[in-house]
């Protein structure tokens, strides 16, 4: 999967849930992790919409 295309997605989340792009700060790490937990439930759930299974994670780390 293209990894900018998944970053552009994650952004693009954050922004529906009411960060900004310069409260949005994450590190390379953060970044990393929220891709490896978006792409492995992806593999769990085949079914699933990448859309959903983003919306998901990022409302996880959000309320965590």
């Amino acid at each position: 999967m293209d990894e900018k295309w998944l970053k552009k997605l994650i952004r693009n989340c954050f922004l529906q849930y009411g960060h900004d792009t310069e409260s949005l700060f994450l590190h390379d790490f953060e970044w990393k992790q929220l891709c490896e937990k978006i792409l492995l439930e992806k593999t769990n759930h085949e079914d699933m919409d990448m859309y959903e299974i983003v919306h998901d994670v990022i409302y996880e780390y959000i309320t965590k």
